[in-house]
């Protein structure tokens, strides 16, 4: 019996994440620190890239210019989902997917529209997921506190997987 294949992989990927507005995105700075800052994944491409906007003068811009290795976290406490994306992060200026990328809340961070020139995007091609994936409606959290209490167990009703997608 064969595991799942990668497209598999990337489609629950997408699907754990699918309903977290915002990621952290952990990237080191010139002296080493990890700094985490907030942002909104703008898509998830069946070859398992994950999309963001930033702008050009952004500190994550020059920081993944330096080292491409980055960490996404997202967190859905409602649906009892967790995941962490490792990976590496490339900054991309293409008006063509900027365009199809564009979304109104972004406007918020791009006055000047999808035209704005300071408006880059960061790809991220993942290489490692971890999630942690347990019931997460009232009762099936309640289900599994009871199971995991019988059973001495806390993974009996809980998915935890990592997965290698280079």
């Amino acid at each position: 019996m064969t595991g799942p294949d990668r497209s598999e992989l990337v489609e629950r990927l997408a699907e754990l994440i699918d309903d977290v507005e915002i990621a952290m995105l952990t990237t080191r700075t010139a002296d080493g620190r990890l700094v985490s800052r907030p942002l909104r994944t703008q898509r998830v491409e069946p070859d398992g890239s994950l999309w963001f906007a930033t702008s050009a003068d952004s500190g994550k811009v020059a920081e993944i210019g330096q080292d491409p290795r980055v960490c996404l976290a997202y967190e859905s406490p409602s649906k009892n989902t967790y995941v962490s994306v490792s990976g590496r992060a490339s900054v991309v200026d293409d008006r063509a997917r900027i365009e199809a990328l564009w979304s109104a809340p972004m406007r918020i961070f791009f006055p000047e529209g999808k035209d704005d020139p300071r408006l880059r995007l960061i790809r991220v091609e993942p290489e490692t997921v971890e999630y942690w994936d347990s019931p997460g409606s009232v009762l099936g959290k309640v289900l599994y506190l009871a199971t995991a209490a019988a059973t001495g167990n806390p993974d009996a009703l809980s998915e935890h997987e990592r997965v290698d997608l280079r």
